[in-house]
């Protein structure tokens, strides 16, 4: 408990513009908020295993926003606390991937922490991630690193995070901080921000700058925020896009037109989420629809692209990032071979099939991601632009969170991410209900530059319903 009565309950339960309200009216200061973040994480993630290191210039930071604000008008995210997945550059701490053949990087601040920065923020960690954002096995289990160990689910702590940004969204849901960072190839920022009951948001393609991060693919890799509350999540997107906060407040979901896709094959708990979400819509004034995207078509062109640019790319990301214990992805693959824990929870045959993948040149991977890409989009423009013209697509997000199995690996029942990831438009999941309770989001998709529509959106449904549902781990500490 802190001098002025905001304790670690009450940290984890606010949001970072309410943060941003107090810390206006001087009621806590920049020094006192970290240092509230910094005592929970202490207490409550040894549990949870979102936070794969602290800054250990948290307070510095802190500090130096304390004396910014009392000769300057506030920036931002003055005084927020914010976590930073481990696939993007920090200066003063290892930007790993999850990989031990990363501890020992190095690399100075991607382009996007720069603005954090500036905003004001105070980044007080990194979080952990399923290694290499879940492109080296197809077995793999979402939130295990061989750096970070595995991210438990705060709502359940036998169930998984999802992945790849396991830790941002396991931590933001256990109330470590009120902000966090992610990154999507596809699926990775909304499938644990849905399954760990919070709100993230993947947006349009380049958007935000990508210079300083692990890459897979950039053609489809995506940074986004991941927050308690919509609003939260179009400032901090907003910062890092560099671009005004929207006033959300002027979309309504009264006259909107929106396209249902129902994916199927899903319990009836899960199913009956998505129906009452509709409703809900509905009840708000909105007009619903159905539609059907077929994301399964997207796979035969998606994945050999994605592979194919993952050889590339990391090649070059090894070769230049200092501090490495490997050049190259040859070199990765016989360090994770010889390596005792890398390969103790499942195998590595997705880099081993892209050091046989073709150069970015080859006329097969180019006719493959060009009509990887044309496809998608045109899937949801076509989804958009029928029944009268759509403002957006609202879908299931994910089934509830499943146990953790590392022999079995994940059990994905729900894909709906790859239309928005191949083709570059955003996607949001917000909070909708639970099933066997545990959380269950509904992602609404837009097409390319849609971002603060899609925003607003969000945040009339996120009004409409309240389905926000803390995990009982929340509250301790």
């Amino acid at each position: 408990m802190s001098s002025t009565g905001v304790g670690s309950e009450d940290f984890a339960a606010a949001t970072a513009t309410g943060m941003l309200a107090t810390l206006a009216e001087g009621e806590l200061s920049a020094v006192e908020l970290t240092g509230i973040c910094l005592d929970r994480i202490a207490v409550v993630d040894p549990a949870v295993g979102a936070v794969l290191a602290v800054l250990p210039d948290a307070q510095d930071q802190a500090a130096a926003s304390d004396a910014y604000r009392r000769s300057h008008p506030p920036r931002p995210l003055e005084g927020v606390p914010v976590l930073v997945k481990d696939n993007i550059a920090v200066t003063g701490l290892a930007t790993t991937a999850g990989s031990r053949a990363l501890a020992g990087s190095r690399p100075e601040d991607a382009a996007l922490v720069t603005r954090l920065r500036a905003a004001g923020a105070v980044i007080v960690g990194k979080t952990n991630l399923s290694e290499w954002a879940n492109f080296r096995s197809t077995a793999s289990t979402s939130g295990w690193s061989a750096v970070g160990g595995q991210t438990y689910n705060p709502h359940d702590l036998e169930r998984t995070p999802s992945g790849s940004s396991s830790g941002s969204g396991a931590g933001i849901a256990a109330g470590l901080a009120p902000l966090a960072v992610g990154t999507e190839t596809d699926g990775s920022i909304v499938s644990p921000a849905a399954v760990c009951g919070i709100v993230g948001m993947k947006p349009t393609l380049g958007s935000v700058p990508g210079a300083g991060i692990v890459p897979i693919s950039s053609a489809q890799d995506t940074v986004g925020p991941m927050a308690r509350s919509v609003a939260d999540a179009a400032l901090l997107l907003a910062v890092l896009a560099g671009t005004p906060v929207p006033d959300l407040s002027q979309v309504t979901l009264h006259g909107a037109r929106l396209g249902l896709w129902s994916p199927g094959g899903v319990d009836t708990a899960t199913d009956e989420v998505l129906r009452r979400a509709a409703d809900a819509l509905v009840g708000a004034g909105a007009t619903v629809v159905p539609v059907q995207l077929d994301a399964a078509v997207l796979e035969a062109d998606e994945w050999p692209a994605l592979v194919a640019e993952f050889r590339a790319e990391i090649d070059a990301y090894l070769a230049a990032v200092p501090g490495a214990a490997v050049r190259s992805l040859a070199e990765l693959v016989r360090f994770n071979a010889d390596d005792p824990t890398e390969l103790s929870r499942f195998g590595q045959e997705i880099f081993e099939q892209a050091l046989a993948a073709p150069p970015l040149t080859d006329a097969t991977y180019l006719e493959q991601r060009s009509r990887a890409t044309a496809t998608a989009r045109r899937m949801i423009d076509e989804a958009l632009g029928g029944s009268g013209g759509l403002d957006a697509v609202v879908t299931l997000s994910n089934q509830p969170a499943w146990p953790i199995d590392y022999a079995a690996g994940d059990r994905f029942e729900v894909s709906t991410t790859s239309p928005a990831a191949v083709a570059g438009y955003p996607s949001i999941t917000v909070p909708a209900g639970v099933a066997a309770g545990l959380p269950v989001g509904l992602s609404m998709i837009g097409t390319g530059g849609e971002d603060a529509r899609l925003l607003g959106l969000a945040a009339a449904f996120e009004a409409a319903t309240t389905a926000l549902v803390r995990p009982a781990l929340a509250a301790a500490g």
